[in-house]
């Protein structure tokens, strides 16, 4: 099968190509050029770019969006043009199937601007003829994930944190392993056609609970003081003092926090069966890889 990955060389697309490869013919879309690979032509180009669409399209009978434009002052305008330029082009190219990962959390009017923006995204890649599957998933654990990363830092760095009300909020991280084994599984699927899923891995966690476990698993004894007064627009601008996440990508993100990001459902797990990873297990491997790439800079 032919296919695209807008987005291919971010974490989740770097995750999933090596998935598909033996079994699909793929073009790998990103922003900045690339070495074609035996089993990979890549693309140099932009979502928001029509002629750039078009032209990774051409031919495909299945196109993953894995693209956000978190870090730009309008990203929700830009994410929304994107997305309706792949689907506009997906659906002149007789694409047979749009897969997209969206994000958990609450879809009303309390959504924070980042998961506005994720649910607006899925209507857009939904507004043609091209069949969309969603999988709509919270944090995701592994190497270079936003959020991970930014976690693990304040882990290293502080001895102890004020935090707060957010690090109550329940979530349900999954592995990028796991996330990335569910968007291959769910290509040329007919009964995800169409279909939105909740991804979550095995464990509801609180973010408190999050930062504890990867204390312990770091051999480090860690206090957490929650106080009701600091903003999400202070943790962010916090977060860029003591993490690598600068601000205009953490502001989002910690604004997102507020919202709970669970699973309402459990059907993924029906159509593309597998055994989900442990936390401790994935976050383990996550630190791993993340170990290594510090050793090395």
């Amino acid at each position: 099968m032919n296919i695209t990955v807008f987005g291919a060389s971010g974490v989740v697309g770097s995750a999933l190509l090596p998935l598909l490869a033996p079994e699909h013919d793929l073009v790998a879309v990103s922003r900045s050029p690339h070495t074609d690979s035996p089993d990979v032509r890549w693309l140099e180009g932009d979502a928001s770019s029509s002629e750039d669409v078009a032209r990774a399209v051409e031919g495909a009978a299945t196109v993953y969006y894995l693209v956000h434009s978190l870090g730009s002052n309008d990203f929700e305008r830009r994410d929304r043009e994107a997305a309706a330029n792949v689907a506009r082009a997906s659906e002149q190219a007789g694409v047979q199937q749009i897969i997209y990962l969206g994000g958990l959390g609450d879809q009303s009017g309390n959504a924070s601007p980042h998961l506005r923006s994720r649910h607006e995204t899925g209507k857009r890649l939904a507004s043609g003829r091209v069949p969309v599957t969603t999988l709509r998933a919270a944090m995701i654990v592994g190497k270079g994930s936003a959020a991970f990363e930014t976690t693990v830092a304040l882990v290293d760095r502080l001895p102890a944190m004020i935090m707060p009300r957010w690090v109550s909020t329940p979530t349900q991280p999954i592995a990028l392993d796991d996330i990335s084994r569910y968007l291959a599984g769910v290509c040329g699927l007919q009964a995800a056609r169409g279909q939105s899923f909740d991804a979550g891995g095995p464990e509801v966690m609180t973010y408190r609970q999050i930062i504890e476990r990867i204390a312990k698993l770091r051999g480090r004894r860690i206090r957490l003081l929650e106080v009701p007064v600091l903003t999400p627009r202070l943790s962010s601008l916090w977060l860029e003092l003591v993490t690598p996440v600068n601000a205009s990508v953490a502001r989002p993100l910690v604004e997102g926090l507020k919202n709970p990001t669970v699973a309402r459902e459990e059907r993924l797990r029906t159509i593309v069966p597998f055994t989900l990873t442990t936390f401790d297990r994935m976050a383990t491997k996550a630190l791993a890889a993340h170990d290594r790439v510090r050793s090395h800079t």
